[in-house]
């Protein structure tokens, strides 16, 4: 089942006034007026409340929103990922080079996904209120789903903005003439709102396949909201940037050790009711996403729901297709990809490293349509290998959309979730456990004495920390996660640092990266298709001229320039975490709104 991306008329009783710019109902809703479509004629029915919860998550397809503005630059330009374009100098980029301005021409519209983020709150407050008065919550268990999903998706969009832009303006109630304008609200109590919410939500909502409701990945599932919670309990009880620095909050409501005993609690019921797993390989589990698996119960716990028609999310990070071909009516992909380093630190027999990390391209193949030939990219150029038109069944042939989900969360995070909230709870061996099993999927079964057990059992004390830092970092390569974990962690301009000093050793083939090639050979396999290499692995350093047609220059400052090392980021992470808030709203807040960050 896919969401169909279209004007929800269900759900409008009075025009949206997004917070800080008034918009009329028409240009996001089109929509009756409240005498045309009472609340309790919508509230009362299942199908109408249904579809209205659905158009919750309407404003996630908008071009300017999740879809087109905030998926493709949240996240980029960490320890980890960047932009391959992150170097040029103009304001897509400064988005993920931590030098963002109020007036980016990308982001300084009024239908940009900050407005689109408000547009879903809106809806949700909406069906909040009349779920609540009209929908039976108590005796009807598909009602109370409802709530429980309207609750969620407003924690989804809470969440984002709260990562986003910091301290943003709270309105868990529909908008009141009273209320069109609202100053920024500290992020402490959102937190604190979003954290009683999703208690309450997991009451309301079935495990995934509980029911038929929880059948797929693009209805909210109670392991989902666990989940959620969990994320967010770290995040509240992390550091992140205030007005003052960089610190952890002043709240005592939200005090680590609290919030770390949140998410723990948070990650066992969802380990402990067995209603989610790993996949039992990774290249599996990205062939399944790739290939628009949303079966319920497996890895994805929770997925933005993205019709054929919208979602660009193979657009924009598929290993990239220069035109048309055998694969994909659609030549696109490639915008973001590991940083060069990213390969040479992962283990050699770690099966998540040539999943994640591609170091070729499909070239330009037109006019034909029936033949594919890969291309060699460079080391400044990586692909995320986890996203691959290759691996659809379907052809995409739309020129912007391929219809792909956006998986929000997955089983992955809540294992390693658990094994940091173990961690500071209960000690260094209570986190052992949950690193083992990430790290028995990461590597073939005969590697499991050496790669798992003794690697795991053979660290202690601030070592284990280190590890899961690590392996956050070697599994979720490509997911744009890394950078809010990087926060709360107090890691961000360490990490990102320390990516640059290791750019400029692999460059130079010195450090950890000695052994790297400094010229890759590589020729066209025997299938006429895909590339056959020496070199890229580490101590592969002969001469193989003589077997290889070509060969290129690897591991050299002439292929990883200093503007390229350098465009990782601008300006300090530290002090830029958060994006500002887009002029067009400050312009419009009545003088409520300012980019100064709360103490």
């Amino acid at each position: 089942m896919r969401l169909k991306m279209k004007k929800i008329l269900n759900i409008a009783l009075a025009s949206v006034l997004m917070i800080g710019v008034s918009t009329s109902c028409e240009e996001f809703l089109e929509a009756p007026a409240k005498s045309t479509l009472d609340e309790s004629k919508i509230f009362s029915v299942y199908a109408l409340a249904k579809s209205a919860v659905d158009g919750i998550k309407e404003p996630m397809g908008q071009t300017n929103s999740y879809r087109g503005r905030f998926l493709p630059w949240y996240g980029m330009n960490t320890d980890i990922e960047w932009n391959n374009s992150s170097s040029n100098a103009d304001d897509n980029y400064d988005l993920v080079k931590y030098s963002a301005q109020p007036d980016n021409d990308q982001m300084n519209t009024t239908n940009n996904a900050w407005a689109m983020m408000y547009t879903g709150i809106e809806r949700a407050n909406l069906c909040i209120r009349g779920l609540r008065a009209y929908g039976d919550i108590e005796n009807d268990p598909e009602m109370a789903h409802l709530l429980g999903e309207a609750l969620t998706l407003r924690a989804v969009y809470y969440a984002d903005l709260v990562k986003s832009w910091g301290d943003v303006p709270a309105s868990f109630e529909p908008i009141t003439p009273e209320t069109i304008y609202l100053p920024r609200s500290s992020r402490d109590v959102i937190y604190k709102q979003l954290l009683a919410d999703l208690e309450e939500a997991a009451t309301l909502v079935p495990w995934p396949n509980e029911t038929s409701n929880t059948a797929t990945v693009e209805r909210v599932n109670k392991a989902f909201v666990k989940g959620l919670r969990a994320r967010l309990a770290l995040a509240a009880g992390g550091y992140s940037q205030y007005g003052d620095g960089v610190r952890l909050s002043n709240d005592p409501e939200l005090a680590r050790a609290d919030m770390y005993a949140i998410a723990l609690q948070e990650c066992k019921d969802v380990i402990e009711s067995g209603t989610a797993q790993l996949e039992s390989s990774f290249e599996d589990l990205w062939r399944n996403f790739s290939n628009d698996q949303i079966e319920a119960g497996r890895e994805s716990l929770w997925e933005i729901p993205f019709a054929d028609g919208r979602g660009r999310w193979m657009f924009t990070f598929a290993v990239r297709h220069e035109s048309i071909d055998k694969y994909t009516g659609q030549a696109r992909g490639g915008q973001g990809g590991p940083v060069p380093h990213m390969f040479y630190d992962y283990d050699a027999a770690d099966t998540r490293r040539d999943v994640t990390c591609v170091p070729y391209r499909w070239k330009d193949v037109s006019p034909a349509t029936d033949v594919a030939q890969q291309e060699l990219t460079g080391i400044n150029e990586w692909m995320f290998g986890k996203y691959r038109y290759e691996w659809k069944s379907r052809y995409v042939t739309a020129s912007n959309d391929d219809g792909t989900n956006y998986m929000y969360m997955r089983y992955a995070e809540i294992l390693l979730m658990a094994a940091e909230a173990a961690y500071e709870l209960e000690g260094a061996d209570a986190a052992k456990p949950y690193l083992k099993e990430i790290r028995k999927r990461a590597f073939n079964s005969t590697d499991w004495a050496t790669k798992v057990d003794a690697y795991i059992d053979g660290l202690s004390g601030t070592a284990v920390f280190d590890a899961i830092v690590e392996e956050h970092k070697l599994e979720f390569c490509g997911e744009m996660l890394r950078k809010q974990a990087l926060i709360r962690w107090n890691l961000l301009g360490t990490k990102l640092a320390e990516a640059k000093a290791k750019m400029y050793d692999l460059r130079s083939r010195s450090g950890d990266y000695s052994d790297v090639s400094s010229i890759l050979y590589y020729r066209l396999a025997a299938d006429n298709e895909t590339l056959e290499f020496y070199g890229l692995e580490r101590g592969e350093t002969d001469d193989k001229s003589a077997e290889y047609s070509d060969n290129m220059s690897w591991a050299d400052p002439g292929e990883l320039e200093d503007d390229k090392v350098e465009g990782l980021y601008v300006g300090n992470p530290d002090a830029n975490q958060y994006w500002p808030i887009w002029q067009v709203f400050i312009d419009g807040s009545n003088g409520m709104l300012t980019n100064e960050l709360l103490n």
